[in-house]
């Protein structure tokens, strides 16, 4: 048996170590840029002088990537235009805000509208879609809580 397990070690170290040991890796590499040399083969000793010479241009990046500045965007300061125009409105790089029209011009449902708080649901018709959303709502989120408390 001793006989039979040095053979085994024998052809391992003859047949499998020497194929594990030369075996190449193969690693993906980026495809060089327009205008940029391309890289060159795997075995070639020059290709490390150019990954290295590549690494050290790399700009430094913060843990979630690169910083960016913060843009500082203008604040209207001045109360007639604040009253007569929608601020912000025009998207466009020229041209000017859309102007206020006196309240005939607009729908009468426009002016009914709730831009209060959010209605309690004690306060809502129980016959109404918006009483059963809200519910089915604030039921959805009752059950995630209580998830959350659950260890497994």
């Amino acid at each position: 048996m001793s006989n039979l397990t040095a053979a085994l070690n024998m052809l391992r170290h003859r047949l499998i170590a020497p194929a594990v040991a030369n075996a190449a890796r193969c690693y993906a590499v980026k495809p060089a840029a327009p205008g940029e040399p391309p890289l060159l083969d795997q075995n070639d000793s020059n290709k490390m002088q150019l990954l290295k010479s590549k690494a050290g241009k790399k700009k430094k990046l913060g843990k979630l990537g690169p910083i960016m500045e913060k843009k500082i965007i203008p604040v209207e300061t001045d109360a007639n235009k604040l009253v007569n125009y929608v601020c912000g409105s025009n998207y466009f790089k020229t041209g000017e805000d859309v102007k206020l029209k006196p309240d005939s011009e607009y729908p009468d449902w426009l002016l009914t509208l709730n831009t209060d708080r959010i209605i309690p649901l004690e306060d809502l018709d129980p016959n109404s879609k918006q009483y059963w959303r809200r519910l089915r709502k604030l039921a959805l989120r009752r059950n995630n809580q209580l998830s959350k408390l659950k260890k497994f």
